[in-house]
């Protein structure tokens, strides 16, 4: 569902301000819309695969008999970017002369490959901002999304280029105690739901609908990442890392040490304390990291591939259960 506006930002802005210098002001996020063609801003859109893991809340009755659902899916992406910075998007200061960032729109519209059903759609902004002195913090990258569900994001975080492929840490699916570190050893709560693949549960999407599924890869989804990129040459890879929260001692300093957030509406924070109340499923953190990948296939040019995965924590019964997305896309 490609974004059709030629809107971009006009802002008048003093020829001093931070950024202007700047050869281009979408900087390390480029790659995502391409350059711009006979005078149009630029877009690209990206088309690919993937895995989606959620626990999800469950009204007891309605889809098992536990408090829970674990949703499985194989997915088909697309997500489509343009490019708005125009003069440049600028922010004003009472402390420090006018900062201006680049800023690329985007969509993101993911299905059950199953059987085409939608699953997800996300409208939202990228965003790269220059140096700033108040708060003293890197360049950065921000991603603000709007999810339907009702949670509206704000991620930050910063861009690293590294020669060769991306390596991908594993992705912990096991929820633990709201509260505990998270680290994937502290108050873990292991379900059978997530520990026997091998049996059918009324609590988890039916294994027909998940031809191929391995256990390994059910319990750490990084794995399709790995398999999509072996055998590829890769010659080289930006790292866009992002977090909700600041700071974020997973980000490579230096790193944002304040701002970003998540907002939810009413019926998701809910009331009350856990059983009789508490919250129906909130957002409590969103991390992710996106490679943007320069590869060798065999043509001459080099081609590009997207990959990422996300990992968003919803808190409900207690805990805070894992909800990861992974997906590999190349341009269309």
């Amino acid at each position: 569902m490609p974004i059709d506006t030629d809107f971009s930002f006009a802002h008048v802005v003093p020829s001093t301000a931070k950024g202007l210098a700047a050869p281009d002001l979408l900087g390390p996020l480029r790659p995502f819309v391409g350059q711009p063609v006979a005078g149009k801003d630029a877009q690209r859109s990206w088309r690919g695969s993937g895995f989606n893991l959620i626990w999800r809340p469950n009204f007891i009755g309605e889809f098992g008999p536990n408090d829970f659902f674990l949703q499985l899916f194989f997915t088909s992406e697309q997500i489509d970017f343009t490019e708005i910075t125009g003069s440049g998007i600028a922010n004003r200061s009472l402390f420090e002369k006018t900062v201006v960032l680049g800023g690329a729109a985007y969509t993101q519209s993911i299905k059950d490959s199953f059987d085409g059903s939608g699953q997800h759609f996300e409208p939202g902004v990228w965003a790269h901002a220059p140096v700033i002195a108040n708060p003293n913090e890197p360049t950065t990258v921000i991603r603000m999304g709007s999810i339907p569900h009702g949670t509206t994001i704000n991620l930050q975080g910063t861009a690293v280029e590294i020669a060769g492929p991306p390596t991908f840490d594993p992705a912990s699916i096991t929820p633990f105690t709201i509260g505990s570190a998270d680290d994937g050893a502290t108050g873990l709560v292991p379900f059978p739901n997530e520990e026997d693949f091998t049996k059918d549960s009324p609590s988890r999407t039916d294994r027909a609908r998940l031809a191929g599924l391995k256990p390994d890869h059910l319990t750490n989804p990084n794995l399709f990442l790995s398999d999509a990129i072996a055998g590829q040459k890769i010659s080289r890879t930006t790292v866009l890392k992002l977090s909700s929260i600041a700071p974020d001692v997973t980000i490579p300093a230096p790193r944002p040490d304040i701002g970003g957030g998540v907002a939810n509406i009413a019926f998701l924070e809910g009331k009350g304390v856990p059983k009789a109340g508490g919250p129906n499923g909130v957002t409590q953190t969103v991390t992710t990291t996106f490679w943007i990948e320069e590869i060798d296939d065999g043509s001459g040019q080099p081609a590009l591939q997207l990959q990422y995965t996300q990992r968003v924590l919803l808190n409900f019964s207690g805990l805070s259960w894992p909800h990861i997305s992974v997906g590999t896309l190349r341009p269309v």
